[in-house]
């Protein structure tokens, strides 16, 4: 039976979609503007005349942004960085969440190891003391400088831990009478259960790594070896970052406004094509994974 609204609750409903509505087109209606900017001409865009529509289009600037070197390895190197930094964050998210979802019986210590990840949530070694571990280790200026010193992040290795703690026991004590051990038993029952929440985690560390710009800019002395958030926030300080004299005419079809548009929007699109594949995944991976008081 369809329970009917008061007056009271049907106003309400509207306020919020009213408020919802408002708050989508504020997050929607900037990038609409960005779109249309990188697809207009050079003289609209210095005239102020684009508003959400391209003004005289042109895909100068995007053919100009793939023609740049700087751009181009920049984008290679965030590319690289996530495959190789969510996959190093993930196979250790596993390897720490598992061992401390057992009970202290079958992990001695385990509140001990546990104290030893969460106190560095609150207390963190700061910026020059990780510069100096970071360059002790000859990290500067390699890929490996924007990964390792991330790798485990605890607050994801909460999510993780409080899923395998909520997958059922029983599972587990029958794979073992059977002979399982815990890497069968981890393999086989608790990460394709886990998929939900992994995805999540996966969602996590791939927005991390991608829009990540300042350890980029602390640990790399190259512009050559700079990821493209930190690139891109090089260029968006300059007043101009037109500068390539080999390509004058393709250059006089653009502006500096149009060029940085473009950057910004190839640089949006890859999370935007990957968030919808794991959106179903999202909600029921942060509900069965959230932390429990």
């Amino acid at each position: 039976m369809k329970i009917k609204k008061s007056p009271g609750e049907k106003a309400f409903d509207v306020f919020n979609y009213v408020i919802l509505a408002i708050l989508a087109l504020l997050c929607v209606v900037p990038f609409i503007h960005l779109l249309a900017l990188s697809f207009s001409s050079a003289a609209a865009a210095n005239a102020g005349k684009v508003g959400l529509w391209p003004v005289q289009p042109t895909l100068a600037s995007y053919q100009y942004a793939f023609q740049t070197p700087n751009f181009v390895r920049a984008f290679g190197i965030t590319v690289l960085r996530v495959v190789l930094g969510v996959s190093l964050n993930l196979i250790l998210l596993v390897l720490t969440a598992y061992p401390l979802s057992k009970r202290n019986d079958e992990l001695p210590g385990r509140t001990w190891i546990s104290w030893f990840f969460i106190i560095p949530m609150f207390i963190g070694g700061g910026l020059i003391p990780t510069y100096l571990v970071v360059s002790a280790t000859h990290l500067n200026n390699t890929i490996f400088a924007l990964i390792i010193p991330g790798a485990v992040s605890v607050y994801n290795v909460m999510i993780l831990l409080n899923f395998f703690r909520q997958t059922p026991k029983e599972l587990e004590e029958s794979a073992r009478m059977d002979g399982a051990s815990q890497i069968i038993c981890l393999v086989k029952i608790y990460l394709p259960l886990a998929v939900p929440c992994l995805a999540t985690l996966f969602v996590f560390c791939t927005v991390g790594h991608w829009n990540e710009w300042f350890s980029g800019m602390i640990y790399m002395s190259s512009v050559r070896n700079y990821p493209l958030m930190t690139y891109l926030q090089k260029v968006i300080s300059q007043t101009n970052s037109l500068t390539d004299p080999s390509q004058i005419e393709l250059m006089a079809k653009i502006s500096s406004k149009t060029f940085q548009a473009a950057q910004i929007i190839i640089a949006t699109l890859p999370i935007l094509v990957v968030y919808p594949f794991m959106q179903r995944y999202f909600v029921q991976g942060m509900t069965l994974g959230a932390m429990k008081g």
